[in-house]
């Protein structure tokens, strides 16, 4: 299935998974992170998270969706932005490639992803919706997800025009 991009509020989405855009110690964050733990129930989540930190950047891990509409939350951390000199975009496209693993592994049909990095991280919006949509293509040609990638900021998609 085609990737589709929505300007929503991702913690709102009734997909399988959502994808939270954490730091490596789980921790709960500012941005899409603490939304996300908001609405899972901030003290469930980190006692889940807990039991899976810490992690590297680029690495996705999965736990219950908790009070969200969905039914899980892949966490992935991804870099922060160092003038693109410190290997961010493979970090960047691997968050999307190892949180997509995760839903295949468990099965899973549909996953929604925020704009990694793109917040607090620093990561350039427009370079960080080219990995994006790069990393999601190519994962989807050869695996069939309904996969979703929440834009905040409208005008981020008259970039891919």
């Amino acid at each position: 299935m085609p990737l589709k991009i929505l300007n929503a509020d991702i913690t709102t989405l009734k997909v399988d998974a959502i994808v939270n855009a954490a730091n490596t110690q789980l921790a709960a964050g500012g941005g899409v992170c603490g939304a996300i733990f908001r609405a899972a129930g901030h003290r469930q989540l980190q006692a889940a998270c807990d039991k899976l930190a810490p992690i590297q950047t680029g690495e996705a891990v999965i736990t219950p969706g908790f009070r969200l509409p969905a039914k899980f939350i892949i966490h992935t951390a991804g870099p922060i932005w160092r003038g693109g000199k410190f290997d961010e975009e493979n970090l960047l496209r691997a968050c999307y490639t190892n949180s997509l693993k995760r839903a295949v592994e468990h099965n899973l049909r549909s996953v929604a992803f925020p704009l990694i990095s793109s917040g607090i991280y620093g990561y350039p919006p427009p370079d960080a919706l080219r990995v994006a949509v790069q990393a999601i293509t190519n994962f989807l040609k050869q695996n069939d997800l309904e996969v979703f990638l929440t834009v905040l900021d409208k005008s981020l998609l008259d970039s891919l025009q």
